[in-house]
């Protein structure tokens, strides 16, 4: 059963971070919080009472495929249709294009919340904002007329098409063609595979954004060119022409997000396929490309907080309903009353790991986006401002992707050891939520492939000023609270890690410095998932302290309800920092260490097994 919490939801958006302050500008002035508050509980009501209840029966009955179609589970073309008719999916997109506009940290909520519910459902409508998002930045404005347009209405769909048969990412090894016909219009001839929403039945055509390289065209990721490939062919006045050779070959049959079709595609087996040329610009595909790719990494790490969500509320409705021996304080006595598990000091300790984790990672995806939001808000009255924000969510970005979607994993095994055997049976949701989220760590680029992103571009860019910012910002935290009562401890604790995750950024510019490359890409994981513990550590306290404010206020109106609420928000910081953010020097130790014996262990040392 999908569960929400949305009193920390709105902690996070107004109690904390203050997004209410971008009602204040002009790119959102039209929007008010309690517009977007309305939309929220209208998104939640939609995930409970439609897809939420779609996500176990979906599971089960998985997609199909036959006779070169694929079919979705039962209910998710009605839900498809419902989900249109309420507008959330274009809620992000810009008033011009025909959305409304909103911010996309409220935008970050809408999807955890539809995540949450049926993950495999929001991979349909998810894709499609990506690609219409993409077209709208790009794209001409025929393109708008004969796609995007279409797209927001929920009449087409879209998807994102680079993997092939012979490179997984290594889109640069990229081999399908493109041919030129005419104009914009090119003939299209490849092979796409793990193409999620690739093809299905919510909608009468599926635009297909397809990298592939212009004859002629350099080798390499220099060389590719995006085109829009629909399934049908659409004409220039918007009616529907003949199918555009784009084949379905198979679906993956897989360990989670069953319900989510994800197909091999083959372009122009036939010859009659073709694609038109984004924005009318050759080889300039993966920095179009790029921009549906970012987005789409920021979804997953939202898509990861989204199951871990789920399933932590439903590990601890569970844990407060399940009745287990006695209390340690009464174990010598056999006549006992048996005891709800929450009141077991492990179970206890389970549970405040995921709270903690999940808050701290939601703060983090929402912090991000109110970057995203005030770089693009403040553009053109504040370039120097502008800067700094849009630098901080870029050095986030695989911070968000990575470590949330490993974390959705590891939460959600959490959940299933709450549970005890009740977990590893199909009786209770935890167990679909552990294998939908395995995924996550995989696709729009392996978390590796986030690491290095991080190492080896997000912390010099701008000549290392964003990662000067972030460390500031920590620092002038550290400063402003570690005299704090009940906190001090706890802040000098993540004073402390902020400059052990400095020393460690140090040792790579030496290892960059020195020719290591090796022993860069060796570190660049454990790396990433430091910095991600130090941040979620800062998030958690700087919460916690405004917590502390709301508590007093609530106990001086005796609210019981609240006072609880906000020293959960103290404990969930309090426990990450002295459970999980210790660990960090430990791996900063090793990562300084420069420890080779990965590198040099030789490929026969690590078994004789054949």
């Amino acid at each position: 059963m999908f569960k929400a919490d949305l009193r920390a939801i709105r902690f996070t958006l107004y109690d904390h971070l203050k997004v209410q302050q971008l009602f204040e500008l002009d790119a959102f002035s039209h929007l008010s919080r309690e517009e977007c508050d309305a939309i929220i509980d209208q998104g939640l009501r939609f995930a409970t009472e439609v897809t939420g209840p779609l996500n176990a029966p979906g599971d089960r009955a998985g997609c199909g495929l036959a006779d070169g179609r694929v079919t979705t589970p039962p209910g998710f073309p009605e839900a498809w249709r419902r989900l249109f008719e309420l507008g959330l999916m274009s809620f992000t997109m810009p008033v011009k294009a025909g959305g409304f506009g909103g911010p996309r940290a409220i935008g970050v909520v809408l999807a955890e919340l539809q995540s949450g519910a049926n993950t495999a459902f929001q991979m349909y409508p998810g894709l499609t904002h990506g690609a219409a998002d993409l077209l709208e930045t790009f794209g001409s404005p025929l393109d708008h007329e004969r796609f995007l347009a279409p797209m927001l209405a929920g009449r087409f769909a879209g998807t994102m098409c680079l993997t092939e048969p012979h490179a997984g990412s290594d889109v640069g090894a990229t081999r399908t063609r493109a041919r030129h016909l005419e104009g914009d219009v090119y003939a299209i001839q490849g092979t796409k595979i793990f193409i999620s929403s690739g093809d299905h039945d919510l909608t009468e055509n599926i635009v297909h954004m397809v990298l592939a390289r212009i004859e002629g065209a350099p080798p390499g990721t220099k060389g590719l060119s995006l085109f829009i490939v629909p399934k049908r062919w659409v004409e220039e006045d918007g009616r529907l022409g003949e199918p555009n050779d784009v084949t379905t070959v198979s679906i993956e049959h897989k360990l989670g997000i069953r319900a989510s079709a994800t197909a091999t595609l083959a372009f122009g087996d036939g010859g009659r396929c073709r694609g038109i040329l984004v924005g009318g610009r050759p080889h300039e595909g993966m920095r179009q490309m790029f921009r549906m790719m970012n987005g789409a990494r920021l979804a997953v790490g939202v898509q990861g907080i989204a199951v871990a969500s789920a399933a932590y509320l439903n590990a601890l409705a569970y844990a407060r309903e399940r009745l287990q021996g006695s209390s340690v304080r009464h174990f010598k006595d056999p006549n006992a009353p048996r005891v709800p598990i929450i009141e077991h000091a492990d179970v206890r300790r389970l549970l405040l790991e995921m709270k903690a984790k999940v808050e701290g990672m939601r703060t983090l995806a929402v912090k991000l986006a109110l970057h995203a939001d005030l770089a693009a808000a403040l553009q053109a009255t504040d370039e120097g401002r502008a800067a700094y924000h849009e630098g901080q969510a870029d050095l986030l970005t695989p911070i968000v992707k990575a470590y949330c979607a490993d974390q959705a994993f590891r939460i959600a095994e959490l959940a299933i050891q709450v549970y005890g055997g009740a977990g590893y049976v199909e009786d209770h949701p935890v167990e679909q939520y552990l294998r939908d989220a395995k995924i996550f760590s995989i696709y729009e680029g392996t978390n590796h492939i986030q690491a290095l992103d991080l190492v080896a571009r997000k912390l010099q860019s701008r000549g290392g000023a964003n990662l000067a910012s972030f460390l500031s910002e920590i620092g002038e935290f550290v400063e402003r609270h570690r005299a704090r009562p009940g906190l001090a401890a706890e802040v000098g604790a993540l004073g402390e890690a902020a400059g052990a995750l400095q020393r460690a950024g140090g040792a790579l510019i030496e290892f960059f410095t020195s020719g290591r490359l090796e022993q860069v890409t060796l570190v660049a994981s454990p790396f990433l998932e430091v910095m991600a513990e130090v941040t979620l550590a800062h998030l958690l306290l700087d919460a916690a302290v405004v917590a502390e404010a709301g508590r007093a206020a609530a106990e001086e109106e005796h609210h019981q309800e609240e006072v609880d609420f906000y020293r959960g928000k103290v404990m969930a910081a309090k426990f990450f920092v002295n459970f999980v953010l210790p660990g960090v020097h430990a791996k900063l130790a090793a990562i300084v260490g420069a420890d080779r014996s990965a590198l040099d262990i030789p490929d026969a040392g690590f078994s004789t097994a054949r």
